[in-house]
């Protein structure tokens, strides 16, 4: 692995709308904007890398020289092996680091790049326009980059690539058990990734957005049913997960292709792609907790292998499930959404 994997955002937007974004990127961690540092205030404790020698990050536009007390680096467009052979040269005169461009071909250059630059701890930073991109660039030849430039102003786009670096987590909390009851039969959903999800790993499910529910994964089998650690049992159709944008979808809209957000108890977040959904009607049990001021429920089928993750980390069936059991979940203020995206200053009531 590489010795460090930033994502540094190169905002598009105007004067007055980096003014909102700079506290959202912080709070989402970006520690580097691609940008002139006269454009960001001077109290943020986001760095900058930009042809400026007020930048943290100095990219020369001539030959290498030393600026004192920056990182120096340049930029090159990659067009042929020849340029790959110009980036190593030059990179061995003091370079710090390197942004590269990649035109249409983009994995087998940055391959030869990575080969060649690894040894000489020269960073080599890479220009990406979609998270899809952004994700490729991470895991070529299993190394990856040390850190991709992100073309984007929008803060779900943003949160939806630094889940590739594995760094994006969430605050999970303990939450007590109120009420359990048995509902009838009802359609749930079986979510069957195409990853292997390790203990005390599963995805966030609820019945309301702000209130979810860590549903553990079936790496855990039983005397009657062998683990399925790929599989998680997630919920009645109704229900939201969070996905790795940040915005919601329901269970019923969770389908081969799509990707989910898996999460383990501290809240450590990665994606997964959902290799295919199975919904089949079966008996199925509302369980409500309450963590702080918040209430939220979910429904799930009622069967031995559904578990929700206790704060010590132990698993609990919610056939076992109990009032005054305490199990982990993310909750938050309620907020309106709009087709699964939060819209803050809506007034909204679930129940």
């Amino acid at each position: 692995m590489s010795k460090s994997r930033e994502l540094i955002i190169a905002p598009k937007c105007s004067q007055a709308q980096l003014v909102k974004l700079l506290p959202q990127l912080e709070e989402e961690g970006i520690k580097t904007l691609y940008i002139d540092p006269k454009k960001i205030n001077k109290k943020t404790k986001i760095q900058t890398i930009y042809p400026s020698n007020n930048a943290n990050y100095v990219v020369l536009e001539k030959e290498p020289k030393k600026v004192k007390g920056k990182k120096i680096g340049k930029k090159f467009q990659v067009l042929s092996n020849t340029d790959i052979e110009d980036i190593l040269n030059i990179a061995k005169k003091g370079l710090d680091f390197v942004i590269v461009e990649v035109k249409d071909w983009k994995i087998i250059p940055l391959e030869n790049i990575i080969a060649k630059l690894h040894k000489i701890n020269t960073k080599i930073f890479a220009i990406a326009k979609t998270p899809e991109e952004v994700r490729k660039m991470f895991s070529i030849l299993e190394v990856g980059v040390d850190g991709v430039i992100f073309n984007s102003s929008s803060i779900n786009e943003v949160r939806e690539a630094t889940v590739y670096l594995g760094t994006r987590s969430f605050d999970m909390k303990p939450a007590k058990i109120i009420d359990i009851k048995e509902v009838g039969d009802g359609e749930r959903v079986c979510v069957d990734t195409a990853s292997i999800l390790h203990k005390g790993e599963g995805m966030l499910i609820g019945s309301r957005s702000n209130f979810l529910f860590l549903v553990h994964n079936e790496s855990v089998g039983s005397s009657f049913t062998s683990p399925r650690p790929f599989r998680v049992n997630a919920g009645a159709v109704h229900c939201y997960t969070l996905s790795p944008d940040g915005t919601t979808n329901y269970l019923s809209e969770v389908e081969t292709g799509k990707e989910v957000l898996i999460l383990n108890s501290k809240g450590k977040a990665r994606r997964a792609t959902v290799g295919r959904s199975k919904i089949e009607r079966r008996p199925m049990l509302m369980i409500k907790a309450k963590a702080g001021n918040e209430i939220g429920g979910i429904i799930a089928q009622d069967a031995e292998t559904i578990r929700f993750v206790k704060p010590n980390g132990q698993l609990v069936s919610v056939t076992h499930l109990k009032k005054g059991d305490t199990v982990m979940v993310h909750s938050k203020p309620a907020t309106g959404r709009h087709f699964g995206m939060e819209v803050s200053d809506e007034y909204i009531l679930e129940k």
